[in-house]
Order: C-alpha cells, then sequence, then structure tokens
C-alpha cells in the first residue's frame, strides 16, 4: 500500500489512539467497526502514528488488534507504532510478542494506571517509581523501541525521567483541557506545560502530549508548549470521526496543528 496522502509538513506528529473504535466494536460480536480500517483511512488521511492502550481485561483493545495493526503499519514505513500502558502489567508481554512476530514497534509509552482504571489520569511519580521504571525502560530499549513516560506537567520531574533512562516524556494534558473555558486557568496551565516541556529539552528528553485535546484546543497548546514531537489524540478526535468521517477528520486535525506551526513560525520571526 502507498501512503495517498503525505504526512503533513507540522514537526508535531499526530498519533491516532484507535482504543474507542475497539470499544464500539467489542460491544456486538460482528467485526464492525473494524479496528485495522480505521487505522488505515487514519494513515491514508496522514496520520504520522497509530496509538493503542491494551489493558489487561482487553475491554477495548485486544491482543489480536495489536498483531493485526503491526501487520498493517509494516506497509507504513515512514509511519509509527505507538503501544500504551502499564509495563507492571501486560504491556511488556505484549511488547516482546510483537517483536518475536517481528512486527514494527516504534515507541512504548509507560502509563501507570490501574488494571480496572476508567481512563489515565496521572503521571509516574519520583523517587517512589525511579527503581521499577530503570529496568523496565532498559528492557523496552531492548526491543528496539523508544520509551516514553506518562508524566503530570512538572517541571523539576523531568530530570529524574531522564535520569532513569526515558527517552521522551507524555504531557497528560487534561489539567490544561479542563480549564480551556477559564481563560485565567488556561493560562497558568499552559505556563505550567511551557516550563515542563522546557526542562524535559533542557535535560535530552523529547516531548510528546496527550489526553482531552481537541480541534479547539490543539494549536493554542502548540504554539505555547514548544518542542512538542507528538500528540496522541483519541477520544476527541473518534467522536468527531462519527460526525465526519475518519479522513476528513485527521485532516482537520493536521491543518489545525500546522496552522499553529505556522503561527509560531510567524511569532518567532516578529521578535527576531
Amino acid at each position: 500500500m502507498t501512503p495517498a496522502t503525505s504526512p503533513g509538513t507540522s514537526s508535531t506528529a499526530l498519533s491516532v489512539n484507535l482504543n474507542k473504535v475497539a470499544l464500539v466494536r467489542n460491544t456486538r460480536h460482528l467485526g464492525i467497526p473494524s479496528v485495522v480500517r480505521a487505522a488505515t483511512l487514519c494513515l491514508e488521511a496522514g496520520a504520522q502514528g497509530i496509538t493503542i492502550h491494551p489493558r489487561p481485561d482487553e475491554r477495548h483493545v485486544r491482543l489480536g488488534d495489536v498483531f493485526e495493526l503491526g501487520e498493517l503499519m509494516r506497509s507504513w514505513p515512514d509511519r509509527e507504532f505507538n503501544i500504551e500502558g502499564n509495563p507492571l502489567h501486560n504491556l511488556m508481554n505484549v511488547a516482546r510478542e510483537v517483536k518475536a512476530k517481528g512486527l514494527p514497534l516504534h515507541q512504548l509509552t509507560f502509563v501507570p494506571d490501574s488494571e480496572g482504571q476508567f481512563t489515565s489520569d496521572h503521571g509516574w511519580s519520583f523517587p517512589q517509581d525511579e527503581e521499577k521504571l530503570r529496568t523496565l525502560i532498559a528492557q523496552g530499549q531492548a526491543l528496539g523501541a523508544r520509551v516514553s513516560l506518562f508524566m503530570d506537567a512538572d517541571a523539576v520531574a523531568m530530570s529524574a525521567a531522564r535520569a532513569v533512562g526515558a527517552d521522551r516524556v507524555e504531557l497528560y494534558t487534561e489539567p490544561y483541557a479542563a480549564a480551556w473555558q477559564q481563560p485565567s486557568e488556561r493560562a497558568l496551565q499552559l505556563d505550567r506545560f511551557r516550563a515542563a516541556a522546557q526542562a524535559a529539552a533542557a535535560v535530552g528528553l523529547g516531548v510528546n502530549a496527550g489526553h482531552d485535546l481537541n480541534r479547539e484546543n490543539l494549536a493554542a497548546f502548540l504554539r505555547q508548549v514548544p518542542g512538542v514531537r507528538e500528540v496522541s489524540i483519541g477520544h476527541a478526535l473518534i467522536a468527531d470521526a462519527l460526525e465526519m468521517g475518519y479522513s476528513a477528520t485527521v485532516r482537520a486535525y493536521r491543518m489545525v496543528m500546522d496552522e499553529a506551526q505556522a503561527g509560531s513560525h510567524a511569532s518567532l520571526a516578529e521578535a527576531g
């Protein structure tokens, strides 16, 4: 398969989280909507990656989906496959099986959620999680994957994340999204995230972001928070796709991201 659409010009990659597609599929036994078909349409529309979070209870993405998506990603060598989850639960076994089958695995995102947790709602803590993460990160990297840690926007914690060997951090953006309708609180949250991203970059960490980002709040985040390499978006994007379709939705998010980058470049030029 040849990609029908260029991934775009923005320096920030869009990775589409397909958990909600699998969640709807699992309510019946008909195999629809297809997770692989959703991934294909998103990639064709310009998404640079696919993200999944296979939890132990398989309430949405199942192990079979992981392997089927891995097979799909073989045909898209310029795109990335990101698997996230708790490395203390099933994530590392899933990653080992993916690699044993010779399937691509570009990034593992370590998330400290509990097995029955409704959704991810906090990042790793230091120094409490330091020792267990150091070993698990090394294991993930030995599989050939980049390892990203799901982190709260705490500038002080970035050096600790780097010290245990992480390649990137994914900033947990729900506090920013929750403050979107309150301008003063939104500004405070953007200051926090900007400081965290700057601290991460200063110690050599790449910066990803995700959780409740959407077409309304994404551009402001990318303009104000420097150096975001990837955003992982699931719930809002799939909700939009119910009305707009996968292809139109991915193109709409890519347009928002490209315009945000153009705005950032213009601001820098004016400042210079």
